[in-house]
């Protein structure tokens, strides 16, 4: 066995095995079994993990460390031992959120709930709105997404509008990329590195199809530096944990307002002296948002 250690970054999982990036090179790694002591509430070890490993004379390694995360992107996985976490993406520096303008028509309540997951598990969304070249004004549609404070990058595989700017975007960080299918995201990523979409696609197709268990999950790194990851699943991440009363605590434009309710735990329905529903009626939030709030809040989305 060598002595020697690598601090690393954990880009390929798949059943247990993990491939580690160390700047010298890649290690293929399981881990020590001292961390596997005990009932694992969660993914000990995960995609986007940073980790401590010792490479072995054979050339695979052992994971002795895993860092503590920033952050996660996390789903319950219900398990007839009890419930466990499973980890999507460790430590991402921002979530992508790809949506097309037309073709297929964008779903903006499935946006709003992107959003909320992204802003209870404290990753940073950016919007892009793809296709803008299919439409007059692209700006009627996600526009008001940029008057609550998200960032929105418009942008065309075809025209080549915003393709710059999503790359740096993108560039030197760790980026978790969702979106429904058809919007055109592997386009986007051919633009700015061609063949990357071509990657990222064939991955996440074998996601969609196969158990989460056992298919392999991917960093794909960038040519500028930084990784995309793509994470399909986004509509079906539950908000397990999240009680009723908090929804509002995802939305920043009713977040600020909840503390000049009349009652402190106004549902913003029916009750008197409402400063979020004083706020709708004054044109201070868009109906469309309030939709969403209402349709989360009751689980009925």
């Amino acid at each position: 066995m060598s002595d020697t250690t690598h601090k690393g970054l954990i880009i390929k999982a798949q059943s247990g095995f993990f491939t580690v990036e160390t700047g010298q090179g890649f290690i293929v790694c399981q881990l020590r079994g001292k961390l596997k002591q005990g009932r694992a509430t969660g993914d000990i070890a995960a995609l986007g993990d940073k980790v401590r490993v010792q490479k072995l004379t054979d050339g695979t390694g052992v994971i002795e460390e895993v860092e503590v995360r920033k952050h996660a992107i996390v789903r319950l996985d219900p398990r007839p031992q009890g419930e466990y976490q499973q980890v999507l993406l460790a430590n991402p520096d921002q979530a992508v959120f790809v949506f097309a303008c037309a073709h297929p028509k964008p779903k903006l309540k499935m946006l709003d709930r992107y959003l909320i997951i992204s802003e209870k598990q404290k990753i940073p969304a950016v919007i892009v709105a793809n296709k803008t070249d299919l439409v007059d004004n692209a700006k009627k549609i996600f526009g008001l997404y940029e008057s609550i404070g998200y960032r929105v990058i418009y942008a065309s595989a075809k025209s080549g509008d915003g393709l710059e700017e999503l790359k740096t975007l993108l560039s030197s960080k760790l980026s978790a990329l969702a979106g429904p299918s058809g919007v055109g995201k592997s386009s986007l990523l051919n633009a700015i590195q061609p063949g990357l979409g071509l990657e990222v696609n064939e991955v996440s197709a074998a996601l969609k199809k196969g158990k989460h268990t056992t298919v392999t999950r991917e960093l794909f790194a960038l040519e500028g530096g930084g990784y995309v990851a793509d994470t399909p699943g986004w509509k079906s991440l539950a908000l397990w944990d999240t009680q009723p009363e908090e929804i509002d605590a995802y939305f920043p434009e009713l977040r600020e307002l909840v503390a000049h309710c009349q009652f402190s735990d106004c549902t913003h329905i029916h009750e008197p002296g409402c400063a979020v529903r004083a706020a709708l009626e004054e044109g201070k939030i868009y109906p469309e948002r309030y939709e969403s709030y209402l349709r989360l809040r009751s689980g009925r989305d």
